[in-house]
């Protein structure tokens, strides 16, 4: 990971998911939880409900619907919120991201949470781990209608907040969203080598990819 050029950065915008929280959850709940839950309720088999759920999920991957608890609820005919709760004991910080926010604080840099996450989803979050305090803002892309995968969200993000994207560092697990931010004009973007504790790393392309936060809490303080 390159040294980055904290002077030429006021502004930082951080997603959640993978970047700030270990995405463990994200993943056992989309891939584990939710299938099991949806097979127990259709009286199906959970191979079956692999089978009627993966369409379904890759159909609207990258749109605003894969992220909506309310789309979700209703096409599964489930309280995705009620599930979610089921195992809301898995949500964790990544190792050092609450030392990397409070030093980002600290040195007085604008820092604003930038998420995919539905409202609700984003809510049970903040219950279990405190964060809100760091950010001057909370932002979903639910509040605009479009998916960070999209320009149309980094336009109404600029509209909204008025930041520069010369001088915005954003930290990303997605590469497709990293890869947005890049054309609209994001100078510094960095990349998460492993967002899921529980998974090993993986190649961030063209990405120079964070692996921790001690590295960027260091040259804050410098």
């Amino acid at each position: 990971m390159p040294e980055l050029p904290w002077s030429e950065i006021d502004t930082v915008l951080l997603d959640m998911d993978g970047t700030l929280l270990d995405l463990h959850f994200d993943n056992h709940f989309w891939l584990e939880h939710l299938p099991q839950r949806y097979a127990e309720h259709n009286g199906i088999s959970r191979a079956m409900a692999d089978v009627q759920l993966q369409p379904l999920f890759a159909e609207h991957a990258g749109t605003l619907n894969w992220y909506c608890l309310d789309f979700w609820s209703r096409e599964l005919k489930l309280s995705v919120r009620e599930l979610k709760y089921e195992v809301a004991e898995l949500i964790a910080l990544r190792p050092d991201a609450e030392a990397f926010l409070a030093a980002l604080r600290s040195s007085g840099k604008r820092v604003l949470l930038i998420t995919n996450a539905h409202r609700d989803s984003l809510s049970l979050k903040l219950e279990r781990i405190e964060l809100a305090a760091y950010f001057e803002r909370l932002i979903s892309s639910h509040d605009y209608g479009f998916a960070k995968e999209s320009p149309l969200f980094w336009s109404a993000l600029q509209q909204d907040s008025a930041f520069d994207p010369a001088r915005s560092l954003f930290i990303d697990d997605s590469l497709p969203v990293l890869r947005s931010a890049g054309r609209f004009g994001v100078a510094h973007l960095l990349a998460v080598r492993q967002p899921d504790s529980r998974q090993g790393p993986k190649d961030t392309e063209e990405f120079a990819a964070l692996d921790g936060y001690l590295a960027l809490i260091d040259d804050l303080r410098r």
